[in-house]
This record gives structure tokens, sequence and C-alpha cells, in this order.
């Protein structure tokens, strides 16, 4: 009862320090509406996707002009460019040597991406290597990723087999979580052969999850509410699943275990088979992709209410403010959640995925049994080590 109540007080006390940081948003947003005719309204659906898409600066939070720059790389008609973003910002020209570059407008073909300018007036669209926001997202992550198995590698090699503590053994526990309870039950004798790559997805997607709840640098990126990056994670579990498939699973997706007027002389299982072999990443790309672009929409639609509202005056916007902060907050831990949540029903399809490929037939079923009894834990190890 006692670590109930202090965990009660500690989030009446963060909620009360949230609404007291955000509710100052409430008096800017009076204020842009009071000023007269010199502010521009606010165009929700335009910060909302702005927010939620790739960009090449970082976004400085409460101060929508400035931005931290990143590289823009290029290979125009003319050859290798290389500049900081901030020489593009807020529609400015930049010339490197005989060339122009800008971002382009909105009633461009090339909206919000870097173009050339031409001689004749016309825009050309160069190879963009750019490190964008989403891609120093990927490298903050795989990074974090990194020093994830260092921190527990660094441990165990210091320490031997006593028990990790704080951060490395939550990061360990996270581990055999993730091994024993879904990759091990799953692949059987086969799992350590897929177990580097099902836990690097798992952290890497954890991670991105995460950092996209985070106002402020490193944090806010939208990258697994991009489709591109869940389209490549999911190929990636395409590869590893047929890649390394089994005999018997070709077999039962070209010829499967039906009867024999189902595959012939009209071939309808196996085309049914072989249409489920690119609909599972399909699936898994989809589902990743919408359920965090539409986490983070969430917020951000509840945070505009409070521009929204404040054109009817301070008092509804006052009362707006609260209510728009309480949801925000109780929808971001809810993204909390579902960050995990995410992660773990990727990983664990992919796990599946990969373990039709692994299909051996009926008669290795005993096999299989036998030497999947034998497979023991890092944590076993320590055990037996111990004793």
């Amino acid at each position: 009862m006692h670590l109930l109540s202090m965990i009660k007080k500690q989030f009446v006390i963060l909620t009360m320090l949230l609404i007291a940081m955000l509710t100052p948003v409430s008096v800017l947003a009076t204020e842009a509406h009071t000023d007269g005719d010199d502010q521009q309204k606010i165009n929700p659906k335009e910060i909302i996707f702005e927010h939620l898409g790739d960009g090449y600066g970082w976004e400085v939070p409460f101060n929508h002009h400035k931005r931290i720059p990143l590289p823009v790389i290029l290979i125009g008609k003319d050859g290798f460019h290389c500049f900081m973003s901030s020489r593009i910002d807020h529609g400015q020209v930049y010339r490197d040597g005989d060339a122009e570059f800008m971002i382009a407008g909105k009633d461009s073909p090339y909206k919000g991406k870097v173009v050339q300018l031409m001689a004749d007036g016309t825009e050309y669209r160069p190879w963009d290597i750019s490190i964008t926001k989403n891609v120093c997202a990927l490298f903050i992550a795989a990074l974090l990723v990194i020093w994830t198995v260092a921190a527990v590698r660094k441990w165990h090699r210091t320490q031997g087999y006593k028990a990790p503590r704080r951060l490395t053994g939550a990061l360990e526990a996270l581990t055999e979580f993730i091994y024993k309870g879904v990759i091990r039950p799953t692949l059987g004798d086969r799992s350590m052969k897929f177990a580097p790559y099902l836990l690097t997805v798992f952290f890497l997607i954890l991670y991105l999850n995460l950092l996209g709840l985070i106002v402020v640098f490193p944090g806010g990126a939208n990258v697994t509410g991009n489709i591109a990056v869940t389209l490549v994670l999911s190929i990636f579990t395409f590869i590893a699943t047929n890649l390394f498939g089994t005999k018997h699973y070709w077999k039962e997706v070209f010829w499967p275990d039906v009867p024999l007027w189902l595959k012939f002389p009209i071939p309808i299982m196996p085309l049914i088979e072989l249409f489920g072999v690119f609909t599972k990443p399909a699936a898994l790309t989809v589902r990743l992709f919408a359920n965090m672009l539409g986490g983070h929409m969430i917020v951000v639609v509840l945070t505009l209410l409070i521009f929204i509202f404040a054109a009817m005056g301070p008092i509804v916007t006052g009362a707006t403010t609260v209510v728009s902060v309480l949801f925000s907050i109780f929808m971001l831990l809810i993204d909390v959640l579902v960050s995990f949540i995410q992660a773990y029903v990727f990983t664990m399809l992919s796990t599946l995925f990969i373990s039709f490929g692994q299909e051996r037939g009926h008669e290795k079923k005993h096999e299989e049994a036998a030497s999947d009894s034998h497979v023991e834990t890092v944590a076993e190890l320590k055990i037996k080590a111990e004793k």
C-alpha cells in the first residue's frame, strides 16, 4: 500500500509539472490570435504532416523558425555537392559553384525536397543521399542497439556470471524475455541461428518508437511511421524466411498437401500459397506503419486543439489547454506501451514467418523435439556454472 501511494503521488506531481510546462502554450496561442492581421492562421493539416514527415533539419521545440541543421548530400548534373541544411531554410537559394539549390515549394511536384534550379527556370531533382531527420534517428537507434549489446557483454566479461543490476539487468531481462518467450519456443533448435537478427529488430524498433515520443533532439523523428522504413524491415524478414527456407517449405508452396484437383490442372492452391509468401511482409509493413503513425497523429492533433480554440478567447483556451494536455499525457503513456507492443508483435510475427520456412516435414518432428529439449539459455548455463 505504501508503494502504491508513492507511485500515485509521483504520477500526480509529474502530471502537474507537465501541465505547468505546457500551459504557456495556451498563452502563446491566444497572443497569436489577438495580434491582428500580422499573424497567419494556423493550418492544422500542414503542421500535422510536417511533424509526421521527414525533413532536412531537426525542429527546435516552441520555435518553428529555428532548426538544427543536418548535412545535405546531392549528386547533381554537374557533380557532387555537400552543404548544411541551414543554407536552404525558409525558401533560401544556395549557390554552390555554378549550381543553385533550394527546397521545392508547395506548388512543385517535388514539394519539400531539395531541387537544383536550371538555367531555363525548371527544377531538376538530383540524387539525394542527405542525412535527413529520419536517417539521423536511425543512426542514433543503431548506436543504442550496439550500446545495449556492449553493456551486457562488458558486464559479464568483468563480473562473470554475477546477475547484472539496474539498466544492464533490465536489458538482459528484456533479452531473455524475447528469446525464451518468443524465439526459442517457436524456432526450437534453430533459434540461435536467427536470434541475432530477431533481437536486433526488436531493440531497433523499440528504440525508434521511444525516441519518436520525445519532443526534443535526439527524439521527435517519426521513423517507424514512415512506410519505407517498415517496408525495408519487412523485406529483411522476407529474405530470412525464403532464402533459408527448407525443401519441405518450398514443396508446400508449389505442391501443397491437398487434393490433386486443387493443384492440377489449374494450380489454385499453389497460386494462393505463392500469394501468401508476399502478403506476409506486406502485413508486417502496414501493421507497424499504421499503428505508429496513428499514435503520433493523435498526440499532435490533441496538442493543436489548444491553438484551434485560441480564437474563442482566453477562458475557452485555458480550459481547452488543461483538457488537451491531460489527453496528450494519457496518449503519450499509452504510446509508451504501444511502442513496446509493436516491437514485440513485429518480432513475434517475424519469428513465426521464419519458422514456416524452417518446416522439415512430419518425419523430423521427433528429432526436433529431442534437440529442443537440450537447448539451454544463458540463464540456465549461469545456474549450472554457479553450482
